[in-house]
């Protein structure tokens, strides 16, 4: 799904992830690391923090959607996929605990072909 999809105004709008990955604000809130407030109250919602993680986690998702055809399975493989070299963390775990540009280089690196 193409970022723009997944915003309005110039920002992430939690509300149109949630519609397009058929899950709860609850959830969504969880899978980012981020208390429920965070994805829900307008200031909170425009809040640098919640803004970039919201960014890191559609960043995965577009990069790895391709792989599997939807962005429900994307998601899917996001919250609950171990990844090989980052002891048994998901995608998801690796984004909470800001360390979204290794889950991006792990996937360019799959890509190419250096890990299997």
């Amino acid at each position: 799904m193409a970022i723009q999809n997944y915003a309005d105004n110039g920002a992430f709008a939690p509300r149109k992830i949630v519609d397009a990955l058929r899950t709860t604000s609850d959830e969504l809130a969880r899978s980012l690391g981020l208390g429920k407030d965070a994805i829900q109250r307008k200031d909170r919602i425009a809040s640098d923090r919640t803004q970039r993680r919201l960014r890191q986690m559609v960043e995965v998702l577009n990069k790895v959607e391709p792989r599997f055809g939807s962005a429900l399975l994307a998601y899917a493989w996001y919250r609950s996929e171990p990844l090989p070299g980052f002891s048994g963390q998901t995608a998801m775990q690796l984004v909470q605990s800001n360390r979204a540009d290794d889950v991006l280089t792990y996937i360019d690196a799959v890509d190419a072909g250096v890990h299997a």
